[in-house]
């Protein structure tokens, strides 16, 4: 069955992310059910879901309080539209994101997945700045080697050639500043002192060209998609006092690193700043159903604030703030409070950290990087090393996706110690084989 769902879906589904010829010879692993880390396929094996599916199984599969808050849901309420009505789920949400986020994001627009919040502060930031009679602070700067999402909107503002190139003719230019990235410090440099050094590039660039910028986009402390780069939180907090000063919207995408990845509840908590505009989706929901928001504050929201309808922020999904995705993400938030898990997550990492000295002591690894429940490092890698690597980790039994030849893993965090041992010793068999 396994093989010829596989082929089906071949032929039938058009993949995302995938040269679809590669699926030739390596097809699709049909995966019949899931549960806590693992997944499972129709033969019964079982695969260590190491990098939480696209970074959205925040609590492992099949998490029992989600699913009860799911079944509870789609007994009263499965979907209303959120234009001129509203519900309890999306209420409670927004009122429960207010009270933990960082101070005075106070309202919520929702979207429907990450790529879709980053659209909503972009077009909220210029819009922002039309309504205050300031039309020309129109365009974006952004981190050199960021990523945020593929939509036309979101790939303005990603710099990574493998997605943005073929649809450059259409696409609005932005700016790029250098990546706070500490590795590519200079020898001898700290992560912080790197950082500051990539503010004052910020710094230059906006005493240029302030005047006709809507807002910086970041990814708080780990660029995900562009390798897992990390950077010292003191380039948010110099980043903040810049967008301050030149009159910039500080936008933070924390769309894969918010609710927990980095340690802490949401990533810009570690420096100490409120963005003007939150995008969160990705984990939210705990990987079951598609949702993201966008949180501003009140001066971004009262710039909308108008009797005159072309003022409003006419943006809209047909799902926006679906019930059953509230729902979710209401009983994920319960989960992340009432179980300790970010305190669990700290005595994950401590474990892992010490298990992972294998890799880290390796000649061939460089730049062995953690960040709360991040983990990444560079292979020599010869080309073509992504796909193979993720083709033999899958025959060992884990799912990785190496980006280039960076490896990484970011596990749901019910992960369990005989399976994080399982987890690197599988990867040190990897690193080993010719």
């Amino acid at each position: 069955m396994s093989a010829g769902l596989a082929e089906r879906s071949r032929r039938a589904v058009w993949h995302p992310c995938t040269q679809m010829k590669h699926h030739e010879a390596l097809p699709p692993l049909a995966i019949s059910r899931a549960e806590g880390v693992w997944l499972q396929d129709f033969a019964g094996r079982r695969i260590l879901d190491a990098i939480s599916s696209w970074w959205v199984n925040l609590l492992g599969h099949g998490h029992p309080r989600i699913r009860e808050a799911l079944h509870a849901q789609i007994d009263r309420l499965e979907h209303v539209m959120l234009a001129g009505l509203t519900h309890e789920p999306a209420v409670e949400l927004a009122e429960r994101l207010a009270k933990l986020a960082p101070p005075g994001l106070g309202h919520c627009s929702f979207g429907s997945d990450g790529a879709s919040a980053v659209e909503i502060a972009l077009k909220m930031s210029h819009q922002y700045w039309r309504n205050l009679g300031r039309p020309k602070k129109a365009g974006f700067v952004a981190l050199a080697n960021g990523y945020h999402g593929e939509t036309l909107g979101a790939l303005g503002v990603t710099d990574i050639p493998l997605y943005r190139d073929c649809y450059a003719p259409l696409l609005q230019e932005s700016a790029r500043v250098p990546s706070p990235d500490w590795r590519l410090a200079a020898p001898g440099e700290t992560p912080a002192h790197y950082a500051s050094r990539c503010a004052l590039a910020l710094e230059a660039h906006l005493e240029r060209h302030a005047g006709i910028t809507a807002a910086l986009i970041v990814e708080p402390l780990v660029q995900c998609a562009g390798g897992m780069a990390m950077h010292d939180p003191g380039y948010l907090r110099r980043a903040r006092e810049l967008c301050d000063r030149f009159e910039v919207h500080l936008i933070a995408d924390e769309i894969a690193v918010g609710f927990g990845r980095t340690g802490t509840l949401f990533a810009c908590e570690q420096a100490g700043i409120t963005p003007d505009l939150l995008c969160l989706s990705k984990g939210i929901t705990g990987g079951t159903v598609p949702l993201s928001v966008v949180m501003a504050t009140e001066r971004v929201y009262q710039a909308f604030y108008d009797d005159r309808v072309e003022r409003g922020f006419l943006h809209s999904h047909s799902y926006s703030g679906n019930p059953l995705a509230c729902s979710a993400a209401l009983a994920v938030l319960d989960v992340l409070e009432t179980e300790r898990i970010l305190e669990r997550n700290r005595d994950t990492a401590v474990y892992l950290n010490r298990r992972a000295e294998a890799i880290r002591s390796r000649p061939d690894v460089r730049h062995f990087r953690n960040t709360g429940m991040i983990w990444a490092f560079d292979v020599k890698g010869a080309p073509g090393f992504s796909l193979d690597f993720s083709r033999r980790a899958i025959d060992a039994g884990v799912l990785l996706r190496p980006l280039g030849s960076t490896v990484y893993w970011m596990p749901p965090y019910v992960i369990d110690r005989a399976e994080i041992d399982f987890l690197i010793d599988t990867v040190v068999r990897l690193l080993d084989a010719p």
